[in-house]
């Protein structure tokens, strides 16, 4: 999400478990509520900074996993952590990678919470790359200087899956959730959650990237190193950095695992995907193309469900706008509490409704 931050002077990756500097905490000596832990290691955020991520301890039977959201840089622009606003959350130690500053599905005094009974684990988000990046990359910036970002979001995920296998031995149901950039990455992890746990079901849950209808970023992929060790699955495999889109890490996952329930949320005019729109070289509104990659998923993944609500509001999960939306009369909350449930929900969208998903007035 595009951001006003005020940065000081903030100071090849498998994807396998990460060397770890810190033996960190065990699930069975946490106490209520969300505690930090900072990995170390490989573990970085993208100006050298350490990486940490939340746990909240609940039921071991029910795990949601998010992968957090803000933004992304693939330039010296956009990665430049001093230009204001930046395109990218640069600090795991920020409050927008703090659980505790979280509505939703976070709102754990909200009696309609469908969460607040599992066991947490908050991603954090501070590297620029949809948590896939595998790269250390120096960037020319608009002023001829050089500024490296250090794209460890494969290395600071798995080290939050790999605490997560440690200390979790047989969950009945893992909800591998992602908002914003977390949205992207969140069919391929929650693959990897698959293979962890062959016996237990595995819910993909992606909050507002569904507008990416974008294909062959390849400057991008390189810059980001999404490409480079990825799970060995043949369908991951085959694809492209020149020629594939985001929406194929869908299909790909579902072809190697074709048991996980794909999940989406979207509003048709996401404000946030329309910037990021913009920068991938497209002029299109969200709608069209949101449409199109919906119609596709549905088609090729016979586990995929949508929900479109109207607006132009952005992910769901982390806000208690999560409360709030419905379209064709169905609430948003009532289906997520569906699909954590793993009951076969319905696609809901705007389109249904009277006033359909009409583009927001011109201001």
């Amino acid at each position: 999400m595009f951001r006003t931050l005020t940065i000081a002077a903030a100071t090849a990756l498998a994807l396998a478990t990460p060397a770890a500097a810190e033996k960190l905490m065990p699930l069975s000596e946490m106490p209520d509520g969300w505690t930090t832990l900072s990995p170390g290691g490989e573990t970085m955020c993208a100006t050298g900074t350490p990486y940490s991520f939340h746990v909240k301890p609940g039921v071991r039977e029910k795990v949601m996993v998010f992968l957090n959201g803000g933004g992304a840089c693939w330039a010296g622009q956009t990665c430049d952590p001093t230009v204001e606003p930046t395109t990218y959350v640069p600090l795991a130690e920020l409050p927008h990678n703090d659980p505790r500053t979280r509505g939703g599905a976070f709102a754990q005094d909200n009696p309609e919470n469908p969460f607040s009974a599992w066991t947490q684990v908050f991603v954090s988000y501070c590297t620029g790359d949809v948590h896939l990046g595998a790269n250390d990359m120096t960037y020319t910036k608009p002023d001829g200087s050089e500024v490296t970002i250090h794209h460890r979001g494969k290395a600071n995920t798995m080290a939050a899956l790999s605490w997560l296998f440690d200390n979790v031995d047989t969950p009945e149901t893992v909800f591998m959730s992602g908002g914003s950039a977390g949205a992207v990455a969140s069919p391929v992890y929650a693959g990897v959650v698959q293979e962890a746990y062959p016996d237990a079901e595995v819910i993909q849950f992606a909050g507002g990237a569904g507008g990416y209808r974008v294909s062959g970023n390849s400057n991008l992929n390189e810059a980001l190193g999404i490409y480079r060790d990825l799970p060995d699955w043949p369908s991951l495999q085959a694809l492209s950095p020149d020629t594939s889109s985001f929406d194929d890490f869908y299909v790909a996952t579902a072809e190697q695992f074709p048991q996980i329930k794909f999940r989406q949320f979207n509003t048709a005019y996401d404000s946030v995907q329309k910037q990021f729109l913009t920068l991938l070289g497209s002029d299109s509104e969200v709608y069209p193309l949101l449409k199109a990659n919906l119609d596709d998923l549905s088609a090729e993944i016979s586990t995929f469900r949508s929900f479109t609500a109207a607006g132009t509001f952005h992910t769901l999960l982390r806000f208690d706008e999560m409360y709030a939306f419905e379209a064709d009369g169905v609430r948003a909350v009532d289906w997520v509490r569906d699909v954590a449930a793993g009951k076969d929900v319905a696609n809901v969208t705007c389109a249904d409704d009277a006033e359909g998903c009409s583009a927001p007035a011109a201001e």
